[in-house]
């Protein structure tokens, strides 16, 4: 079973901007639907972003509505996640994984791969 590697992370001022990439640790003829989570130091681990088969509506944590988007290339079979108007709230190590939509929402049902620290500091 494919594993899913975050990248992208890196230090950032207040107020800036990354973008990560999710990408499988070897050739996979499809993504599944994906992921980004976090997890900052003493938190849980909290779903970030996602959407259904890379089409339906996404879901956004609230903490970063309006600032985060999540996209997907089914040609590079990656999964992008754009992050504006950082905050240090946001320092984290940023991972993905295969979810599974429910009527109870999305849930992370994939195995976890390498993470990618995003740290948000002046």
């Amino acid at each position: 079973q494919a594993k899913f590697v975050a990248s992208g992370g890196g230090l950032v001022q207040p107020g800036g901007s990354l973008r990560l990439t999710c990408a499988a640790d070897r050739i996979v003829f499809r993504l599944p639907d994906i992921g980004f989570f976090r997890q900052a130091p003493g938190k849980a681990r909290e779903l970030v972003a996602t959407r259904d088969n890379g089409y339906g509506d996404p879901f956004y944590a609230d903490s970063v509505k309006g600032r985060f988007t999540i996209s997907r290339d089914h040609g590079a079979n990656e999964v992008y996640l754009q992050m504006d108007n950082l905050r240090s709230e946001d320092t984290a190590v940023y991972y993905c994984t295969e979810v599974t939509f429910s009527p109870a929402g999305p849930s992370a049902t994939g195995s976890w791969g390498q993470g990618t620290q995003v740290t948000v500091s002046s």
